[in-house]
């Protein structure tokens, strides 16, 4: 196990990662963020350098310093080889805490997960998404703002609102994870006449769109559209990749994002939770599950 830190091999990862796109999106977003200011505070491990089998992105331990905290405590791995990223799962992550790990494409991380946390006594669950990309946010069609609402983005005084509605919301933890996504990444929102965030999406440290939600009584009006269609053309010319992971059960931000020209990868991504404090992972209301789309 080998922890880069290294900003030559860094940028050497970041540009080993981008010609592997879309497979290796979450980590690549990741290490752009890294490469960019690390303003989520992570570090980069791999197998071995230069050639590797498994990158794995985590929290710096000062960062992760509350074992029930797994807002913060989030993983994200991209292999090449199931032994290679099992013995990195084993060794890299911090167990005893709650903690995400986000993965994609390839099978096996999760029973490489559930494998591990059996021998440690230790429970999981798992949220299945789809992961949506666009080749080209550029090709958009230009999105026509309704006169009703105003475009801006996302600002401190909205972080109660967004924890109110967020899946994993409604707690002091969250409400600090959501104000550092609001403080360090890009974001857009759609304010009615009081100035008050009627709609919004938000971006994450892999660089992902992330949380996104729209107030019932504003449904219905593309809202989420032009919030979709604002961020990912925002993000490219950023230089990130334009994606989103969006639950199974989410059907009609599943036809949102393909009416917009996302595509759907392959195979399922997975989000495998833990919450060690309780032994126990965390418990999702069907609200949340059903409404909230990353």
């Amino acid at each position: 196990m080998l922890i880069l830190s290294c900003s030559s091999k860094l940028r050497l990862l970041e540009g080993t990662l981008r010609r592997g796109l879309p497979e290796t999106l979450l980590v690549h977003g990741a290490v752009m963020n890294i490469n960019g200011g690390n303003p989520a505070g992570q570090e980069v491990l791999v197998d071995s350098w230069p050639e590797f089998k498994v990158v794995l992105t985590r929290p710096h331990r000062k960062v992760a310093s509350d074992d029930s905290d797994f807002c913060t405590n989030t993983y994200a791995v991209h292999y090449r080889d199931l032994g290679a990223c099992r013995t990195l799962l084993g060794s890299a992550v911090n167990w005893d805490q709650a903690f995400r790990i986000h993965g994609r494409l390839r099978d096996g991380l999760y029973e490489a997960s559930r494998d591990i946390a059996t021998t440690r006594g230790a429970k999981l669950d798992v949220l299945r998404y789809f992961t949506y990309f666009h080749s080209d946010p550029s090709s958009m069609p230009k999105i026509k703002l309704d006169p009703a609402v105003r475009l801006s983005s996302l600002d401190a005084s909205h972080v109660d609102l967004l924890n109110e509605m967020w899946l994993f919301g409604s707690n002091e933890k969250s409400r600090k994870y959501l104000a550092s996504l609001i403080r360090h990444f890009p974001s857009a929102c759609l304010l009615d006449a009081t100035g008050r965030p009627v709609s919004w999406l938000a971006s994450d440290a892999f660089g992902a769109l992330g949380p996104t939600y729209t107030l019932p009584q504003h449904r219905g009006r593309g809202y989420s559209t032009v919030l979709t269609n604002v961020m990912a053309k925002w993000l490219q010319s950023l230089g990130y990749p334009s994606y989103g992971n969006v639950l199974v059960e989410n059907f009609n931000m599943q036809r949102l994002m393909e009416q917009q020209g996302f595509q759907p990868q392959p195979s399922l991504c997975y989000f495998i939770l833990h919450n060690a404090v309780l032994n126990r992972a965390p418990t999702l209301t069907p609200r949340a599950a059903s409404e909230s789309p990353a």
